[in-house]
């Protein structure tokens, strides 16, 4: 039998990877979701600019300072089950630190605890010293190279005049101005489903994402924070119950958290409370000062401190905790250039908001 002649080229080479084309990316809104996103994009080589409406990175991660102290006034804590959100947090290793009140509270109406704490309780974690260090340590490489634009809030989204194949994007500024972004080859979409629907009813071709969001609810919330820092003093180191965090059944409140047993945080001693979605859904629009009113007696009844606070304020989110979501990690139209990522994407936890930015951002690079 002849022998098969031996190739003259020699071994069979593996196919070189395709080489990454650098693509140039917007992506609105600095939450979880959008720095998640943007910092996985950049790190793969794209061109990343982040729009965020507000002061700084942090979305629903929100902190605010006071005079007598912080108070996370969006996400009360977060959990770490995804391996792939273990080793990102092991990236920042100052800005997170589990908080010993993993005992949560169970109240009734009433709030007389019903349940010492909830079944198989998982470590709580928080920012150190606020919730939104985790995110703003994410965001800090961004803002440094200019990639992260703050109070630019993202008014209209259109296709390039100059180049139609690609997307430019229409912002309005805290002080009045306004300008067009344009030349991007993707744009992504970090924010509630209602905002992202608002923004692809104006593209006609987005019809189809526009479409998929309708299913997605989400609710509002009313925020209060209370600050007593007369319990600060020999002999009394706190006012009221001796839990530190509790899920309550109360028409009205559905959390509360003693921000001062956070780690990282300072002692005087100080309130966040949350409304139910139900409440805040019927009581959305109503006045500020009624809404204080409201919760500040509800927290009276569930807690029984009567000490008048020195300092109280409300906050109101619009779109807070995702009632019915997605049921997929994210959206992404290739052939559009548009995709959109948020915790409402799977659920309403921060972790669920990390999944869904790391998610696109890899159906991208």
């Amino acid at each position: 039998m002849a022998k098969r002649p031996r190739s003259s080229t020699g071994p069979r080479k593996k196919p070189a990877p395709p080489t990454l084309v650098p693509q140039r990316i917007a992506i609105v809104g600095a939450g979880m979701a959008g720095i998640t996103c943007a910092r996985t994009l950049a790190q793969a080589g794209h061109d990343v600019t982040v729009f965020e409406k507000s002061a700084g990175a942090s979305g629903r991660m929100a902190s605010t300072d006071t005079a007598f102290g912080s108070f996370d006034t969006g996400a009360q804590y977060f959990t770490v089950r995804d391996p792939r959100f273990e080793l990102a947090l092991a990236t920042a290793p100052n800005a997170a630190r589990r908080w010993s009140a993993n005992a949560v509270r169970i109240l009734d109406e009433h709030g007389q605890v019903s349940s010492p704490s909830l079944p198989h309780p998982e470590p709580h974690w928080v920012g150190v010293p606020a919730m939104n260090r985790l995110v703003r340590d994410w965001a800090a490489p961004l803002q440094a190279q200019g990639r992260l634009l703050t109070q630019t809030r993202v008014s209209a989204l259109q296709r390039d005049t100059l180049q139609p194949q690609r997307w430019q994007l229409h912002t309005a500024g805290d002080d009045g101005s306004s300008q067009v972004h344009a030349g991007f080859d993707a744009v992504l979409l970090a924010l509630p489903a209602p905002q992202a629907a608002e923004l692809l009813a104006a593209v006609p071709s987005a019809g189809a994402l526009a479409e998929a969001l309708q299913p997605v609810t989400i609710a509002p919330c009313w925020t209060l924070m209370l600050a007593f820092p007369q319990a600060v003093q020999p002999g009394l180191t706190t006012l009221g119950p001796q839990w530190n965090a509790a899920r309550s059944t109360h028409h009205r409140i559905a959390w509360l958290a003693r921000e001062s047993s956070k780690p990282g945080r300072s002692q005087i001693e100080r309130w966040t409370v949350q409304a139910s979605d139900v409440w805040s859904s019927e009581h959305l629009d109503d006045s500020a000062e009624r809404v204080q009113g409201k919760l500040h007696r509800a927290f009276v009844d569930v807690t029984g401190i009567h000490a008048e606070p020195s300092h109280i304020a409300l906050k109101r989110w619009k779109h807070a905790k995702t009632l019915k979501a997605l049921g997929q990690t994210h959206l992404w139209d290739p052939a559009n250039g548009i995709g959109l990522c948020g915790d409402w994407c799977l659920g309403h936890r921060v972790e669920d908001a990390f999944v869904s930015g790391l998610s696109l951002a890899l159906s991208l690079s």
